[in-house]
């Protein structure tokens, strides 16, 4: 974890759909209070990306295609899928999501791929919605980007977080 950074640019190698499965059973074992399973991962491959990127433009009133969704080989839309619960708010369902998110990117990183996170206000717009195939109670979280490292971001570099500044004890 200490090593993991995002990738921003990556190669167009990407992890083949059984390595992915693989991946996300093991991010699947994040904490879920009432095991909701409130989230699902959409796979984009191939032409798939132009399809997100034309939807990406529709969203933003221009005609085209946005050329963003092409950036890397593989992307994983991370949507929260909002369950009936009296006990488990909606908030908590989605950051469920993304948690799962997150181990995936850890899992993904790991073994030696590269991932960043990517949003936009987009992601609650309705072409994008419908591309995603998106129920009334499912939010689309964003996607993350997926290929191989380039050689120059294979070591990475180590920027140490100050503990200090971000935990505290409780007020008093």
């Amino acid at each position: 974890m200490r090593a993991r950074r995002s990738v921003s640019k990556v190669t167009d190698t990407a992890p083949d759909h059984d390595e992915l499965a693989r991946l996300v059973a093991a991010a699947g074992r994040v904490a879920d209070h009432s095991s909701l399973h409130p989230w699902r991962l959409i796979e984009l491959r191939g032409e798939d990306r132009e399809r997100l990127g034309r939807a990406i433009h529709q969203a933003e009133g221009k005609d085209g295609a946005s050329s963003k969704p092409l950036r890397a080989p593989l992307l994983i839309a991370v949507v929260a899928c909002i369950r009936p619960s009296g006990k488990v708010p909606d908030w908590e369902q989605e950051a469920v999501a993304a948690g799962v998110a997150h181990m995936l990117s850890l899992a993904l990183d790991e073994h030696g791929w590269g991932v960043i996170w990517r949003t936009g206000r987009y992601t609650r717009s309705a072409p994008v919605a419908e591309l995603h195939g998106l129920q009334e109670d499912e939010r689309l979280l964003g996607w993350l980007y997926v290929g191989g490292k380039p050689e120059r971001d294979r070591e990475g570099k180590q920027h140490t977080i100050d503990a200090e500044r971000f935990l505290s004890p409780l007020p008093r």
